[in-house]
């Protein structure tokens, strides 16, 4: 899904760029141990380095962590499952930005969330809430049955009570969460279709590819009065925030 870092930042740079105010929010402090839970290329991992932090940033892709580690050397990136992690020293805050809406059961990765967190320790993440992209994959998945074909959803949306159940039933308290929408522009004419083939690969990756420009074209027409304004494309973002403690 995520095998071109280049494509990636080129195209999906507001991704970290959204992120920024959420490094604000975790506040790292200088000598804290901080995990980057889903680093992608590391944007987000060496701001929070800047702060003095000690960073360790994993991420299941293999491109992904190899392009982080070309841009920063300095710092610790390594490839590894977020439902299945641990270390031998604890962490004072694990921090993930836009990514833990790809992974499912959340159950166990907020397991190993609260398991390599010191006690104090905090978690504070922003992922995809319930009605995320909603119009975008409605459209796509119905244009994508009308022609045979029936995916099931790569994506985990909770929603804020939903989420933060679970992040209590992890051992960790809920001190803030917030549920919000951020519409956001997606770049050219093509925008739309563009985040289709970077974002929803796993829906379509059954589909031939002489089918794939009239498809495109079919969701694009479909939710134009929606998502398609001011002369360009927009994703319907809505997202989720949590911050929450070990005690």
């Amino acid at each position: 899904m995520f095998q071109d870092p280049k494509r990636y930042q080129a195209k999906y740079h507001y991704v970290a760029a959204a992120g920024a105010d959420l490094v604000e929010v975790l506040a790292p402090q200088a000598g804290e141990r901080v995990l980057d839970l889903g680093c992608g290329t590391g944007q987000l991992s060496a701001q929070i380095a800047a702060a003095g932090a000690e960073v360790v940033g994993i991420d299941l892709s293999a491109e992904m962590i190899e392009a982080a580690r070309e841009e920063f050397p300095d710092l610790s990136f390594i490839v590894g499952d977020a439902r299945d992690f641990s270390f031998a020293e604890p962490f004072d805050a694990v921090f993930s930005n836009a990514a833990l809406h790809w992974v499912k059961p959340p159950e166990e990765t907020l397991a190993c969330v609260a398991a390599c967190l010191g006690p104090g320790g905090r978690f504070v993440a922003e992922l995809g809430g319930a009605r995320n992209v909603a119009t975008i994959s409605r459209g796509l998945i119905d244009q994508l049955a009308a022609r045979g074909f029936h995916p099931q959803s790569p994506w985990y949306f909770p929603s804020l009570g939903e989420y933060t159940r679970l992040v209590e039933q992890a051992g960790l308290r809920v001190a803030y969460a917030s549920h919000f929408p951020r519409p956001t522009p997606l770049e050219g004419e093509s925008g739309l279709r563009d985040w289709m083939e970077m974002f929803a690969e796993t829906l379509t990756e059954g589909v031939p590819s002489s089918m794939r420009e009239e498809l495109w074209k079919a969701v694009e027409d479909a939710v134009r009065p929606a998502l398609y304004d001011d002369g360009g494309w927009h994703a319907d973002y809505w997202r989720l925030r949590v911050v929450a403690y070990k005690e």
